[in-house]
C-alpha cells in the first residue's frame, strides 16, 4: 500500500522543519543571524492514464488522466535575509553592517570567508580580528598606544593616541556583496563562503555600491521572528501528526485485508 510510503516522506519532512526551526530559535541572540526556512517539493507521479489520452473511437480526449503522487522531499532550505535591529553597546570595535555587505576575514588556511558578525576585537600583535580569531581583511593593526578608536560610516578607522590630540588613520573596513547572497555556504560560527551560486565576492568601499555603511559602537541582533517561528513550529507538529494519522490507518486497512479469507 502506497500511502505508507507517501504518509512517511511527509512526517520526514515535517521533522526537517522542525529541525530547521529549532536551529533559528536557538539562535535567536546570535548576532547577524538570519532564519531559515526549509521549503518541500512533490515527487514523481505514476501515469496511470495520462491526460489528454484518446479514450474511444470517435476520438473522444480524456481531460485529465489519473496521476497519482508518491510524496514529497526536501527541495531547499533557503535563508531569509533581513537586516536585524541594531542594539548599542559602546564598544569602539563593534560595527554594525545597515546594509546587505559583508566583512571580509582571512582564515588560517588563506582562503576568505564573510561575515556580518561586527562584533570585532583586538588581538595580541594589534591586529583587528574576529571573536574566533580570523584576522578583517584588509588587515588593519592597532597601536599599543592607542587611546580611543574613531570609525566612520565610510568605513574609516582612526586612532587618538592623546587627550585632544588628532586623529591618526589606521585603516580602511571594506564590505563584500554577491548577486545571490543566498547562495553563500554556511561554515558556521557566523562565517560564509563563496560558491558557484553565490558569485564571486565584488569588494567595495561602504556606502558605495548600494553595500551599506557601518556604525560603530553598535551590533546587528537576529532577524529571526520568534512568534512566527512557534507558529510554523505548531504547524509542523500538526502536520506530523495528521502523516502519522495516514500510517495508521493504511496499517488498520492492511490488517482488514489480511483477515479477509
Amino acid at each position: 500500500m502506497r500511502a505508507l510510503t507517501i504518509a512517511a516522506t511527509g512526517m520526514s519532512a515535517q521533522q526537517t522543519r522542525v529541525e530547521v526551526i529549532s536551529n533559528n530559535l536557538s539562535n535567536m541572540s546570535t548576532t547577524g543571524f538570519d532564519p531559515r526556512r526549509a521549503e518541500f517539493a512533490d515527487l514523481h507521479y505514476q501515469q496511470h492514464t495520462r491526460a489528454g489520452t484518446i479514450n474511444a473511437a470517435d476520438g473522444t480526449v480524456l481531460p485529465t488522466g489519473v496521476q497519482l503522487g508518491l510524496g514529497v522531499r526536501p527541495s531547499s532550505v533557503s535563508v531569509q535575509l533581513a537586516q536585524g535591529a541594531l542594539t548599542e553597546t559602546g564598544g569602539d570595535l563593534d560595527v554594525a553592517i545597515e546594509g546587505r555587505g559583508y566583512l571580509e576575514v582571512a582564515l588560517p588556511n588563506g582562503q576568505p570567508a564573510y561575515t556580518r558578525d561586527g562584533a570585532l576585537k583586538r588581538g595580541p600583535d594589534g591586529l583587528v580580528v574576529t571573536a574566533d580569531g580570523h584576522a578583517v581583511a584588509p588587515e588593519i593593526v592597532i597601536p599599543d598606544d592607542a587611546r580611543a578608536l574613531s570609525l566612520n560610516p565610510d568605513g574609516e578607522l582612526f586612532a587618538y593616541f592623546e587627550e585632544g590630540g588628532p586623529a591618526q588613520p589606521l585603516g580602511q573596513l571594506t564590505l563584500a556583496g554577491f548577486a545571490n547572497a543566498k547562495g553563500l555556504e554556511a561554515l558556521g560560527s557566523n562565517l560564509f563562503a563563496e560558491t558557484e551560486a553565490s558569485g564571486p565576492a565584488r569588494l567595495a568601499a561602504p556606502g558605495e555600491d548600494g553595500l551599506g555603511t557601518l556604525r560603530q559602537g553598535y551590533l546587528e541582533d537576529s532577524s529571526v521572528d520568534a512568534v512566527q517561528e512557534v507558529t510554523e513550529l505548531i504547524e509542523a507538529q500538526r502536520g506530523y501528526e495528521l502523516n502519522a494519522k495516514v500510517i495508521s490507518a493504511a496499517d488498520q486497512m492492511l490488517g482488514a485485508t489480511t483477515q479477509v479469507r
